[in-house]
């Protein structure tokens, strides 16, 4: 009986044993997963009690880079990392046989202490047991690359006690270069244009690690739990050479006009394609920046660009005859209201209404409410078959519902039919004008406009944005022929006669309107908006523009503020495109030389031995190289990079130029695209870190 009793206790001593240890396990997992203290008593030589804290911690990836679809960088993000070295499990012997070596590494490439100065700030940390020693904050890829293979460290974590922390930083080289269109993401949860669209290509998965507290702050406490996984590549459309020539452009008006702001919008007709966004506003300081995406998310009253759909609904419902002959006398009564010409009072006299529609007169609101007058729902209802009464469904947030009112609704009156004709009474935003004359370039397709075409993953698509088609036909192909002619007679002979070009044809509307000043209604001081939309080549439509710049100040109509932009913008585009230079022959190779551009040697090899170049590289091992011409072929020489001194980065790619500034600790600021030109600031100058330099490329 006492046997068994014996057996008893133990089996309960036992339990109570097992019982413990799964309590102290599942309290051990609780701890790490919701990142509570756990106080565990350590026995040490003077009898102490140490309080150990670790908490399961997130490891961000890198977001994913927004690119043009040539591969220019357009946002990107740069991993900084943070060095330390636990010196416990560095052992004696290494440590002491290595650590004047390890002194000598570190100074030269932190030369803010000599080599003394580490020696004795490693022995001082390792005497006081210092677990977690900085070495450096914030470094580049390249300089924690370099320091990953100095004495001890080179031993990795766990006999080295080399400790990284990885975390990136936005960066955009280009600058404010579409900056609303790229737009957010914020930690209060506000997403703004791609950034946010996007974001679940581009944000990754985060990892996870355990940290422990060492001198009050968090500390990685061995390898990852689980890897970061890095985001994905958003491909736009954006074209960086259009879009750098539209925002120059545009600038360059806003401040000769001193305009309040400003928009762009180029867009492929077949696909719909942004290649180019622009958006200008005028600040506090007397200068323009990228402060709201007014292409996107302003809807006013389009003015006479509208005209274009009341033209439209009056061909397709059989009212009117281009050749038909009207009465432009300058003046139009509605009830107690009147409309009138520009040239008030004298008008054109009696022209054809194709004649009317070049010079933009406001008889087309007579026709259009003497046709619709019995039944201006009708009128109504054809506008909307359009899709002139529906959102675009953008990826990117911000776009409102346009303003197009059935009868009965809203302000509607005796005179909304009139004054809906020639743009008031209905709001649209820029891009919204804009897709509706993509769709007469493009023969009648409404297509949606698109700003990205790719997301990708180590170069590899994983998921394309094909063209997408918001109506097949907007109306008949006979009615889309004859809107044709009607928009080139506006820059043959019509108010944007200006905008004529000798190589080659532009189509499109003038708009000017007088922005309402709420319910005080309109005024002499109410402030213009002018604008041109259209599209070129106008015998085979290549992109469709649209300009809009509100309150000019040198001059108000559409012609001659919006219209010279766009012809700007058109003939550099033009002259850009070789497809519409048929005398090139772009299959024809040439047997010269080809332009390399200076930059890292790997590159530069790569690149030649593609294309099958004969070339040298006379400075194996070395990162950065300059191209040469030779009779021989290219030959690869030796740029020198030293310490202390600014480097000389003309002749580069941007993205090696920033690589090596960036390293060098020179804070950058891009004017332009393409190649380095310039920097002003002298290469072999003295270099002061945290300085600003201007790079300026072409």
């Amino acid at each position: 009986m006492s046997e068994n009793k014996n057996i008893a206790i133990k089996a309960y001593m036992l339990y109570v044993i097992i019982t413990v240890l799964m309590i102290v396990v599942v309290f051990r997992v609780v701890a790490i997963q919701y990142g509570t203290v756990v106080e565990s008593a350590l026995n040490t030589n003077d009898s102490t009690m140490t309080v150990l804290e670790e908490r399961l911690d997130s490891v961000a990836p890198l977001r994913g880079r927004i690119l043009t679809e040539d591969g220019s960088v357009l946002v990107t993000s740069i991993p900084l990392y943070d060095l330390h070295m636990d010196l416990k499990v560095v052992n004696d012997d290494l440590f002491n046989d290595n650590v004047d070596s390890l002194s000598w590494y570190l100074s030269q490439l932190f030369p803010e202490r000599s080599i003394g100065e580490w020696q004795v700030r490693l022995t001082r940390a390792r005497t006081a047991e210092n677990q977690y020693f900085r070495i450096k904050n914030k470094v580049k890829y390249t300089i924690y690359q370099k320091v990953r293979n100095f004495p001890i460290l080179r031993k990795g974590k766990f006999k080295g006690g080399f400790i990284v922390e990885r975390y990136s930083k936005q960066h955009k080289p280009h600058g404010l270069l579409a900056k609303r269109t790229l737009g957010y993401v914020r930690s209060n949860g506000s997403m703004v244009g791609i950034e946010g669209a996007y974001n679940e290509y581009l944000q990754g998965e985060y990892g996870t690690i355990i940290k422990k507290k060492v001198n009050g702050s968090w500390k990685p406490a061995g390898d990852y739990i689980k890897d970061p996984v890095n985001g994905e590549d958003v491909i736009t459309a954006i074209d960086i050479n259009i879009q750098d020539v539209a925002e120059n452009e545009l600038l360059r008006q806003l401040k000769f006009q001193g305009a309040k702001h400003g928009s762009v919008i180029l867009m492929e007709v077949e696909t719909g394609y942004i290649k180019a966004i622009a958006n200008l506003t005028l600040a506090g300081d007397g200068e323009y920046y990228e402060m709201y995406n007014h292409a996107v998310g302003s809807k006013t009253v389009p003015g006479s660009t509208f005209k274009l759909a009341t033209l439209m609904a009056l061909l397709e419902d059989n009212k009117v005859d281009l050749n038909q002959i009207v009465n432009a006398k300058g003046v139009y009564h509605f009830y107690e209201e009147k409309l009138s010409d520009s040239n008030y009072g004298v008008g054109y006299g009696k022209i054809t209404l194709k004649r009317a529609f070049e010079v933009s007169s406001n008889v087309i609101a007579q026709i259009a409410y003497d046709a619709y007058k019995a039944d201006p729902q009708k009128f109504i209802d054809k506008l909307k078959s359009f899709g002139l009464g529906d959102a675009l469904g953008l990826e990117i947030v911000g776009e409102p519902q346009p303003t197009l009112s059935n009868v009965g609704e809203g302000n509607w009156s005796g005179i909304s039919i009139p004054w809906m004709s020639i743009g008031y009474e209905v709001q649209q935003t820029p891009l919204q004008t804009l897709a509706f004359y993509n769709a007469v370039a493009n023969g009648g397709q409404f297509v949606k406009p698109m700003f990205v075409k790719e997301i990708r993953k180590d170069g590899q698509v994983v998921k394309k944005f094909d063209k997408e088609v918001i109506k097949e036909q907007i109306c008949s192909k006979e009615t889309i022929a004859k809107l044709k002619l009607c928009l080139e007679g506006v820059v043959e002979n019509g108010t944007a006669r200006i905008l004529k070009n000798s190589s080659f044809t532009i189509a499109g509307k003038t708009g000017t309107v007088i922005l309402s000043k709420g319910e005080k209604g309109y005024s002499e001081t109410s402030k213009y908006q002018a604008s041109f939309a259209g599209y070129f080549p106008a015998d085979n439509p290549k992109y469709s523009c649209i300009v809009v710049i509100a309150g000019p100040t040198q001059e108000i109509y559409g012609a001659k503020v919006a219209g010279t932009v766009f012809k700007e913008i058109a003939d550099k585009v033009y002259a850009n495109s070789l497809q519409y230079h048929e005398s090139f022959n772009i299959t024809e190779k040439s047997t010269s030389l080809p332009k390399v551009k200076h930059g890292y040697t790997e590159d530069m090899n790569m690149a030649l031995s593609h294309i099958g170049v004969k070339y040298k590289n006379n400075i194996p091992g070395e990162d950065w190289g300059v191209a040469i011409k030779k009779n021989s072929g290219i030959s690869i020489e030796k740029r020198s990079i030293n310490k202390g001194i600014v480097p000389n980065v003309v002749g580069m790619p941007l993205n090696d130029a920033v690589n090596l500034l960036e390293t060098s600790g020179l804070r950058i600021k891009v004017e332009g695209n393409g190649t380095v030109k310039s920097q002003n600031i002298k290469a072999g100058s003295k270099l002061i870190v945290g300085t600003q330099i201007t790079i300026e490329l072409n």
